[in-house]
């Protein structure tokens, strides 16, 4: 596909009025205090050279609409920064990217389009409007962590996606995450602190008690497995550090006071207090801290 030939088919996809049809170098967004945010997904470190361009059209529209749902934000619209290359890869994204858009209502504003040889590197800008935009520094002494759904199941989804074999349904959760964009706007205005686990939710955890300059302290046994994470991957100790260490799970964590029960379902994993760091603990006592809490990005140089 050339470059024409790929913004006609971005043109059959829900656009932004203020994308101006796509024929402009700029859009025209109108919708008062806007919430934005950006991700870029590498080829080889945010997901597989095998995996499904589908897929990875999915995941980087989610990935950036945790994002807003972490901010309690409505969506208003993403840009596109994309490389294009091998046709039936191009063609296949965009059916990816059309089906994400639909079922999260997303509408394109705009983006641009490069060539580019190499591993395949995608970026997209999400909008989000309307929103109470909780910072993940606002816990306070005494606020119970919260969690929304399951931790880990993405975490193995990977190992399965580079098997080969393996639970499709934990292999989705890597390939095809679900922002949780509605629990986002009912938590958004009474959460003390907000961010989502991308990371790993230890990872996380201790940033935002490290923002909100406290301590945290996370019970290992109240982290959320789903069945078929149990099923798969056990759920002794090493299991659930396993799962807490992972990322890729993009569910909300949240600091409600100590007294109030979320409006979703969500379960409460750990307390702050006064102090600095992350403790962890289960029903046999202290856990030492794994030596990796989660995913960090390093210089290759």
């Amino acid at each position: 596909m050339n470059e024409a030939d790929f913004i006609a088919a971005l043109r059959r996809l829900p656009l932004h009025p203020g994308a101006r049809g796509l024929v402009d170098d700029g859009a025209v967004i109108d919708a008062g205090p806007l919430v934005v945010t950006t991700d870029t997904l590498v080829e080889g470190v945010h997901f597989l050279p095998h995996d499904p361009p589908a897929d990875v059209a999915w995941k980087l529209v989610a990935t950036n609409l945790s994002d807003l749902a972490a901010k309690g934000a409505l969506v208003e619209g993403v840009m596109l920064n994309y490389p294009l290359g091998d046709a039936a890869w191009d063609r296949a994204f965009l059916d990816g990217l059309g089906a994400v858009m639909a079922r999260f209502h997303v509408r394109l504003i705009g983006g641009d389009t490069v060539s580019l040889r190499g591993p395949r590197v995608l970026t997209l800008t999400a909008f989000g409007r309307d929103a109470p935009a909780p910072a993940r520094d606002g816990a306070r002494d005494g606020d119970s962590l919260w969690v929304t759904g399951t931790i880990g199941d993405a975490g193995l989804g990977l190992a399965i996606a580079r098997r080969g074999y393996g639970p499709v349904m934990l292999r989705d959760a890597y390939r095809r995450p679900h922002p949780r964009l509605t629990e986002g706007r009912a938590l958004g205005p009474i959460v003390h602190a907000m961010m989502d686990v991308s990371d790993g939710l230890l990872i996380d955890a201790m940033r935002m008690a490290r923002a909100s300059d406290l301590a945290v302290a996370v019970d290992l046994d109240a982290i959320p497995l789903s069945g078929d994470a149990r099923a798969h991957g056990g759920e002794d100790r090493a299991a659930r550090i396993a799962a807490a260490t992972a990322g890729d799970d993009y569910e909300l964590l949240f600091a409600l006071p100590s007294d109030a029960a979320p409006p979703v379902a969500a379960t409460r994993i750990g307390r702050f207090a006064a102090g600095r760091g992350l403790t962890l603990h289960d029903s046999n006592g202290a856990v030492p801290l794994p030596p990796r809490l989660g995913f960090e990005h390093s210089s290759t140089v």
